[in-house]
Protein backbone atom coordinates (compact mmCIF):
# COMPACT_ATOMS: atom_id res chain seq x y z
CA UNK A 1 0.00 0.00 0.00
CA UNK A 2 1.14 3.57 -0.84
CA UNK A 3 0.62 5.64 1.96
CA UNK A 4 -0.35 9.20 0.88
CA UNK A 5 2.66 12.25 1.37
CA UNK A 6 0.69 14.70 3.79
CA UNK A 7 3.90 16.80 5.23
CA UNK A 8 6.34 18.97 3.13
CA UNK A 9 9.86 20.27 4.80
CA UNK A 10 10.65 23.70 3.70
CA UNK A 11 14.51 24.19 4.48
CA UNK A 12 14.84 28.08 4.88
CA UNK A 13 17.82 28.86 7.02
CA UNK A 14 20.02 29.52 4.61
CA UNK A 15 21.55 32.98 4.79
CA UNK A 16 20.96 34.44 1.03
CA UNK A 17 24.02 35.73 0.47
CA UNK A 18 23.96 36.23 -2.87
CA UNK A 19 21.26 38.80 -2.57
CA UNK A 20 23.66 40.88 0.02
CA UNK A 21 22.35 43.67 1.14
CA UNK A 22 18.21 42.67 0.38
CA UNK A 23 18.58 40.10 2.45
CA UNK A 24 20.83 41.34 5.39
CA UNK A 25 17.51 41.78 7.03
CA UNK A 26 15.13 39.85 4.81
CA UNK A 27 14.86 36.45 4.42
CA UNK A 28 15.88 35.43 0.92
CA UNK A 29 12.45 33.16 1.23
CA UNK A 30 10.66 36.56 1.39
CA UNK A 31 12.48 38.23 -1.12
CA UNK A 32 8.78 38.68 -4.00
CA UNK A 33 8.42 37.10 -7.44
CA UNK A 34 5.98 40.38 -9.03
CA UNK A 35 4.22 40.99 -5.54
CA UNK A 36 4.08 37.34 -3.51
CA UNK A 37 7.41 36.21 -1.36
CA UNK A 38 9.02 33.06 -2.60
CA UNK A 39 7.94 30.93 0.23
CA UNK A 40 4.41 32.08 -0.22
CA UNK A 41 4.89 30.26 -3.96
CA UNK A 42 6.16 26.67 -2.27
CA UNK A 43 3.73 26.59 0.43
CA UNK A 44 0.80 27.29 -2.25
CA UNK A 45 2.41 24.99 -4.18
CA UNK A 46 2.49 21.78 -1.59
CA UNK A 47 -0.79 22.65 -0.68
CA UNK A 48 -2.16 22.14 -4.07
CA UNK A 49 -0.47 18.76 -4.35
CA UNK A 50 -2.81 17.31 -1.00
CA UNK A 51 -0.11 18.58 1.55
CA UNK A 52 -1.36 19.76 5.21
CA UNK A 53 1.32 19.95 7.50
CA UNK A 54 3.83 22.08 6.28
CA UNK A 55 7.20 21.76 8.31
CA UNK A 56 10.06 25.16 8.48
CA UNK A 57 14.18 24.41 9.16
CA UNK A 58 14.71 28.01 10.00
CA UNK A 59 17.58 29.86 10.76
CA UNK A 60 18.47 33.00 12.80
CA UNK A 61 16.69 35.99 11.65
CA UNK A 62 13.46 34.25 9.61
CA UNK A 63 11.03 35.35 12.32
CA UNK A 64 9.46 37.10 8.68
CA UNK A 65 8.17 33.80 7.81
CA UNK A 66 6.36 32.85 10.54
CA UNK A 67 4.82 35.99 10.78
CA UNK A 68 4.13 36.20 7.25
CA UNK A 69 1.53 32.97 7.52
CA UNK A 70 0.16 34.46 10.62
CA UNK A 71 -2.93 36.52 10.90
CA UNK A 72 -2.02 40.24 10.94
CA UNK A 73 -5.05 41.89 12.94
CA UNK A 74 -4.41 45.39 12.18
CA UNK A 75 -3.85 45.49 8.70
CA UNK A 76 -7.13 42.78 8.38
CA UNK A 77 -9.23 45.58 10.55
CA UNK A 78 -8.15 48.42 8.58
CA UNK A 79 -8.48 46.82 5.16
CA UNK A 80 -12.02 46.07 6.51
CA UNK A 81 -12.46 49.35 7.64
CA UNK A 82 -11.72 50.60 4.06
CA UNK A 83 -13.98 48.28 2.14
CA UNK A 84 -10.82 47.02 0.78
CA UNK A 85 -11.84 43.14 0.09
CA UNK A 86 -9.76 42.42 -2.73
CA UNK A 87 -6.83 43.65 -0.57
CA UNK A 88 -8.19 41.44 2.40
CA UNK A 89 -8.85 38.25 0.88
CA UNK A 90 -5.19 38.41 -1.11
CA UNK A 91 -3.45 39.00 3.03
CA UNK A 92 -5.62 35.83 4.32
CA UNK A 93 -6.33 33.20 1.73
CA UNK A 94 -2.98 31.75 2.24
CA UNK A 95 -2.57 31.38 5.36
CA UNK A 96 -2.98 27.53 6.49
CA UNK A 97 -5.38 26.03 9.24
CA UNK A 98 -4.44 26.33 12.99
CA UNK A 99 -1.70 23.53 13.52
CA UNK A 100 -0.64 23.18 10.30
CA UNK A 101 2.54 24.81 10.29
CA UNK A 102 5.58 23.50 12.12
CA UNK A 103 9.26 25.24 12.83
CA UNK A 104 11.98 23.78 13.83
CA UNK A 105 16.11 25.72 14.05
CA UNK A 106 18.86 24.26 11.99
CA UNK A 107 21.24 26.01 14.73
CA UNK A 108 24.30 25.31 11.92
CA UNK A 109 24.95 25.56 8.61
CA UNK A 110 25.46 22.07 7.48
CA UNK A 111 23.92 21.36 4.83
CA UNK A 112 20.63 20.42 3.09
CA UNK A 113 20.64 16.71 4.20
CA UNK A 114 21.44 18.58 8.17
CA UNK A 115 18.30 20.82 7.28
CA UNK A 116 16.28 18.15 6.22
CA UNK A 117 17.31 15.85 9.05
CA UNK A 118 16.24 18.53 11.44
CA UNK A 119 12.48 17.60 11.10
CA UNK A 120 12.55 14.04 11.33
CA UNK A 121 10.66 14.59 14.74
CA UNK A 122 7.99 16.48 13.21
CA UNK A 123 7.79 14.22 9.80
CA UNK A 124 7.89 10.78 11.78
CA UNK A 125 7.74 7.48 9.90
CA UNK A 126 5.52 8.26 6.35
CA UNK A 127 6.44 9.70 3.32
CA UNK A 128 7.01 13.18 3.14
CA UNK A 129 8.12 16.34 0.44
CA UNK A 130 10.51 18.84 0.44
CA UNK A 131 10.42 21.62 -1.76
CA UNK A 132 13.41 24.17 -1.85
CA UNK A 133 12.21 27.93 -1.79
CA UNK A 134 14.52 29.04 -4.32
CA UNK A 135 13.58 26.84 -6.99
CA UNK A 136 10.08 28.42 -8.87
CA UNK A 137 8.48 26.45 -11.87
CA UNK A 138 5.67 28.44 -13.96
CA UNK A 139 3.73 25.40 -15.17
CA UNK A 140 -0.07 24.32 -15.78
CA UNK A 141 -0.11 21.96 -13.56
CA UNK A 142 1.96 22.46 -10.59
CA UNK A 143 5.13 21.20 -10.26
CA UNK A 144 4.92 18.95 -6.73
CA UNK A 145 1.40 17.71 -7.85
CA UNK A 146 3.25 16.29 -10.84
CA UNK A 147 5.84 14.69 -8.65
CA UNK A 148 3.14 13.62 -6.13
CA UNK A 149 0.94 12.24 -9.06
CA UNK A 150 4.00 10.03 -10.07
CA UNK A 151 4.66 8.91 -6.23
CA UNK A 152 0.83 8.15 -5.98
CA UNK A 153 1.16 5.67 -9.44
CA UNK A 154 4.84 4.09 -8.26
CA UNK A 155 5.63 4.82 -4.61
CA UNK A 156 9.13 4.67 -3.70
CA UNK A 157 10.81 8.37 -3.86
CA UNK A 158 10.12 10.59 -6.70
CA UNK A 159 12.51 13.76 -7.55
CA UNK A 160 11.98 16.44 -10.11
CA UNK A 161 14.42 16.63 -12.60
CA UNK A 162 15.78 19.01 -15.59
CA UNK A 163 18.15 19.11 -17.93
CA UNK A 164 21.30 21.33 -17.59
CA UNK A 165 24.04 22.09 -19.64
CA UNK A 166 27.14 19.02 -18.87
CA UNK A 167 29.44 21.63 -17.44
CA UNK A 168 26.81 22.92 -14.61
CA UNK A 169 26.57 19.54 -13.22
CA UNK A 170 28.80 20.66 -10.67
CA UNK A 171 26.50 22.51 -9.34
CA UNK A 172 23.99 19.72 -9.10
CA UNK A 173 22.91 16.48 -8.01
CA UNK A 174 23.08 14.61 -10.98
CA UNK A 175 21.12 11.42 -11.52
CA UNK A 176 22.28 7.57 -12.96
CA UNK A 177 19.61 6.53 -15.79
CA UNK A 178 18.62 3.06 -15.48
CA UNK A 179 16.06 3.45 -17.44
CA UNK A 180 14.03 6.61 -19.42
CA UNK A 181 10.92 6.51 -21.55
CA UNK A 182 10.91 10.06 -22.46
CA UNK A 183 8.94 11.25 -18.93
CA UNK A 184 9.35 8.77 -15.71
CA UNK A 185 13.20 7.89 -14.94
CA UNK A 186 13.93 5.07 -13.43
CA UNK A 187 17.27 5.75 -11.46
CA UNK A 188 20.08 3.52 -10.27
CA UNK A 189 22.49 6.31 -8.51
CA UNK A 190 23.18 9.87 -8.14
CA UNK A 191 25.68 11.61 -6.99
CA UNK A 192 26.46 15.37 -5.97
CA UNK A 193 28.31 18.04 -7.78
CA UNK A 194 30.35 15.70 -10.19
CA UNK A 195 33.07 17.32 -12.58
CA UNK A 196 31.58 17.55 -15.84
CA UNK A 197 34.06 14.54 -16.58
CA UNK A 198 32.23 12.50 -13.98
CA UNK A 199 28.72 13.13 -14.21
CA UNK A 200 26.58 10.35 -15.17
CA UNK A 201 24.07 12.29 -17.11
CA UNK A 202 22.66 15.61 -17.64
CA UNK A 203 19.69 15.39 -15.52
CA UNK A 204 19.54 17.06 -12.05
CA UNK A 205 17.24 16.79 -9.24
CA UNK A 206 15.48 20.35 -8.35
CA UNK A 207 14.03 21.28 -5.27
CA UNK A 208 10.97 19.48 -5.40
CA UNK A 209 11.24 15.72 -3.61
CA UNK A 210 8.79 12.83 -2.40
CA UNK A 211 10.91 10.91 0.23
CA UNK A 212 10.69 8.25 2.33
CA UNK A 213 11.27 8.21 6.05
CA UNK A 214 14.36 5.83 5.85
CA UNK A 215 16.80 8.61 4.73
CA UNK A 216 16.23 9.71 8.23
CA UNK A 217 18.45 6.62 9.71
CA UNK A 218 21.41 7.59 6.85
CA UNK A 219 21.39 11.17 7.62
CA UNK A 220 21.66 11.08 11.24
CA UNK A 221 25.37 9.24 10.61
CA UNK A 222 26.20 12.72 9.80
CA UNK A 223 28.93 11.87 7.12
CA UNK A 224 30.04 14.49 5.33
CA UNK A 225 30.34 15.07 1.60
CA UNK A 226 30.99 17.63 -1.18
CA UNK A 227 31.85 21.06 0.48
CA UNK A 228 32.37 19.24 4.03
CA UNK A 229 28.60 19.36 4.31
CA UNK A 230 26.14 16.80 5.38
CA UNK A 231 24.91 16.09 1.74
CA UNK A 232 20.77 14.80 0.86
CA UNK A 233 21.75 12.92 -2.38
CA UNK A 234 24.17 11.10 -0.93
CA UNK A 235 21.75 9.31 1.67
CA UNK A 236 19.43 9.52 -1.34
CA UNK A 237 21.79 7.40 -3.24
CA UNK A 238 22.06 5.29 -0.24
CA UNK A 239 17.91 4.51 -0.55
CA UNK A 240 18.74 2.82 -4.02
CA UNK A 241 21.44 0.86 -2.54
CA UNK A 242 18.78 -0.55 -0.16
CA UNK A 243 16.58 -1.56 -2.64
CA UNK A 244 14.11 1.36 -2.74
CA UNK A 245 12.63 2.48 -6.12
CA UNK A 246 13.92 6.16 -7.00
CA UNK A 247 11.94 7.57 -9.93
CA UNK A 248 12.21 11.10 -11.93
CA UNK A 249 10.11 13.09 -13.65
CA UNK A 250 10.71 14.91 -16.32
CA UNK A 251 7.85 18.06 -15.06
CA UNK A 252 5.58 20.24 -17.35
CA UNK A 253 6.62 23.87 -16.88
CA UNK A 254 9.75 26.49 -16.99
CA UNK A 255 12.13 26.30 -14.21
CA UNK A 256 13.77 29.25 -12.26
CA UNK A 257 16.44 29.11 -9.83
CA UNK A 258 15.45 32.41 -8.06
CA UNK A 259 18.88 31.80 -5.68
CA UNK A 260 21.11 33.21 -8.80
CA UNK A 261 19.83 36.97 -9.80
CA UNK A 262 19.61 36.28 -13.38
CA UNK A 263 17.11 33.23 -12.43
CA UNK A 264 15.13 35.53 -10.07
CA UNK A 265 14.99 38.51 -12.30
CA UNK A 266 13.55 36.05 -15.23
CA UNK A 267 10.84 34.67 -12.80
CA UNK A 268 9.73 38.47 -11.85
CA UNK A 269 9.24 39.33 -15.92
CA UNK A 270 7.71 35.50 -16.66
CA UNK A 271 5.34 35.89 -13.53
CA UNK A 272 4.58 38.89 -14.47
CA UNK A 273 3.83 38.09 -18.09
CA UNK A 274 1.17 35.67 -16.88
CA UNK A 275 -0.68 38.14 -15.23
CA UNK A 276 -3.77 40.48 -17.18
CA UNK A 277 -3.08 43.52 -15.20
CA UNK A 278 0.63 43.85 -15.91
CA UNK A 279 1.49 42.22 -19.22
CA UNK A 280 0.81 45.16 -21.52
CA UNK A 281 2.52 47.80 -19.67
CA UNK A 282 5.22 45.07 -19.58
CA UNK A 283 5.69 43.91 -22.56
CA UNK A 284 5.36 47.15 -24.19
CA UNK A 285 8.41 48.31 -22.03
CA UNK A 286 10.36 45.24 -22.89
CA UNK A 287 9.96 46.23 -26.37
CA UNK A 288 11.36 49.23 -25.85
CA UNK A 289 12.89 49.80 -22.55
CA UNK A 290 14.43 52.92 -23.50
CA UNK A 291 11.45 54.94 -23.79
CA UNK A 292 10.44 57.85 -22.39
Amino acid sequence: MIKPVKKAVFPVAGLGTRFLPATKAVPKEMLPIVDKPLIQYAVEEAAAAGIEEFIFVTGRDKSAIEIHFDHAYELEAELAARGKTAELEEVTKFIPPAGALSFTRQQEPLGLGHAVWCARNLVGDEPFAVLLVDELVLSKTPCMTQVVDVYNERGGCVYALAEIPNAQSNRYGIVDVAADDGKIIEIKGMVEKPEPSQAPSNLCIIGRYVLQPKVFGYLERMERGVGGEIQLTDSLAKLIDDGIACHGLRFEGRRFDCGAKAGFLQANIAFALERADLSGELIAFLQNPSAS
